[in-house]
């Protein structure tokens, strides 16, 4: 017999205000039928703070500005859902197309952007798709390959900076002969090549801040992320990400966002299996 799904005791105005605190920290916009949602990640918060309910959660955010407990409630309401290799058609273009280009009279470093990274799968991943073009075509990317990596959550960001991962993890989308080059397996966990380590910087972000302190960039990934953000959100990021691409650089979005009515500065070019977005001359 199937079980009805469990009804949300949520407030409608707590609901409502929680929607405007979420979307003015993070530019998270929740849906009108996403109470289950908030209560599902919530619930376990409101027990160990002691708090009755989602409206007493919002007078403590509000009336003590506890950076900790808003970070706690960002991180709870973020999704964190990735895989390795993730979508494949993006790393198959940059082996194709992307790299080779870049590589032509080459002297500066690449630098490449992993935004809203999670728990490091995505940045890893290219990584470990750097060291495959190298070894495929030796000689050809003399310049190094930087990496920059993302996140508005500091503990998942401390989780993907260790570079280490479970049974499960290593399970999505991670083939045998990538998990035995590229890790080292330990009584508890595996850990990432130093090597692939080595090329990425983890930093703490909100995509709705400045990105000023991170300089320039090649290519950008930003993958399944402008889904959850208002279509005034999503312009805002995608000008600013404009602006820190170099002259032809690319731009990776998830294969259900579109560009279409928000920037006029991408042209789309398709690859096999997909498409990438390049800033226009």
């Amino acid at each position: 017999m199937m079980q009805k799904a469990t009804k949300s005791t949520l407030k409608s105005k707590d609901y409502h205000d929680f929607q405007k605190y979420l979307e003015n920290m993070c530019g998270i916009v929740l849906g009108d039928n996403k109470q289950y949602l908030v209560d599902s990640r919530l619930n376990k918060m409101l027990h160990e703070h002691k708090l009755a309910s989602l409206g007493e959660l919002l007078e403590k955010l509000n009336k003590d500005r506890n950076r900790e407990l808003t970070n706690k409630v960002v991180e709870a309401m973020t999704t964190n859902e990735t895989s390795w290799f993730r979508d494949i058609h993006p790393f198959n273009t940059l082996k194709d197309r992307i790299f080779p280009e870049l590589a032509k009279n080459r002297r500066a470093p690449i630098r490449i952007w992993s935004a809203a990274c999670s728990s490091g799968q995505e940045p890893y991943s290219i990584s470990m798709t750097v060291n495959e073009f190298q070894a495929s075509n030796p000689g050809m990317l003399n310049s190094d390959v930087q990496l920059v990596a993302t996140d508005i959550s500091p503990a998942i960001l401390a989780a993907a900076e260790k570079g280490r991962y479970d049974d499960m993890a290593m399970a999505r989308g991670l083939s045998p002969e990538r998990k035995k080059k590229y890790f080292r397996e330990t009584p508890n966990y595996w850990q990432i090549n130093p090597i692939v380590k080595s090329r990425i910087q983890f930093k703490t972000m909100n995509l709705l801040q400045s990105y000023a302190l991170l300089g320039r960039f090649d290519i950008i990934f930003c993958r399944n992320v402008l889904i959850y953000f208002s279509t005034e959100s999503k312009r805002e990021i995608l000008e600013k990400m404009c602006r820190c691409l170099n002259p032809g650089g690319y731009l990776f979005l998830g294969g259900s966002e579109s560009i279409a009515g928000i920037t006029d500065k991408l042209d789309m070019v398709r690859t096999h299996g997909g498409v990438v977005y390049q800033l226009k001359p």
